[in-house]
């Protein structure tokens, strides 16, 4: 029995070592060293592209509005962690099919500002007459938040989709029932 508990005591002080040297050497956990903290992923740890559509509605028809442009604004905050001034870029105008892309790269922010959520907004109709008053459909007048994105690797881009967005014609008059 005195032989059995000499096995038990030299099993148990060598598989303590190997597990500690297993933990020193990088093969297992070790207790000493502070697990590494996982941040978000920065926003713009690479091109950033905003695409989306913009349309004229006019009764049942969806007419893409060629030349309408949106805004991206994010929000920021300084080196030490504190909100500052929101930013903001605008897109291109929308082609032919209401199609617009904004780009935002990451020598465009001022050096230790971090931008921390974005969202997309109608800024301008084209259509001064006609087309020009803008809808919350799809959060338009909002914001429409940047969530997921396509990772384009030939262009370094994480590329988000927003909208369609949708501006109308002059709204009816609401009649309050009187």
């Amino acid at each position: 029995m005195a032989f059995t508990r000499f096995y038990l005591a030299i099993y148990m002080a060598l598989s303590s070592a190997v597990i500690a040297s297993a933990s020193v050497s990088g093969y297992g956990p070790n207790p000493n060293v502070d697990k590494p903290r996982l941040e978000k992923e920065k926003l713009l740890s690479s091109l950033v592209g905003i695409q989306g559509l913009i349309y004229c509605k006019s009764g049942p028809k969806l007419i893409p509005l060629e030349g309408a442009i949106a805004r991206i604004t994010c929000l920021t905050t300084d080196e030490y962690g504190h909100e500052a001034a929101p930013w903001s870029i605008l897109s291109g105008a929308t082609d032919a099919k209401g199609y617009f892309l904004a780009t935002l790269s990451p020598s465009e922010v001022e050096d230790k500002m971090k931008i921390k959520e974005c969202k997309a907004f109608l800024e301008t109709s084209p259509s001064l007459e006609t087309c020009n008053v803008p809808t919350d459909i799809n959060k338009g007048i909002t914001g429409a938040p940047l969530a997921s994105y396509n990772f384009l690797t030939h262009k370094n881009m994480k590329l988000f989709t927003v909208g369609p967005f949708f501006y109308t014609t002059n709204p009816k008059p609401v009649s309050n029932g009187y």
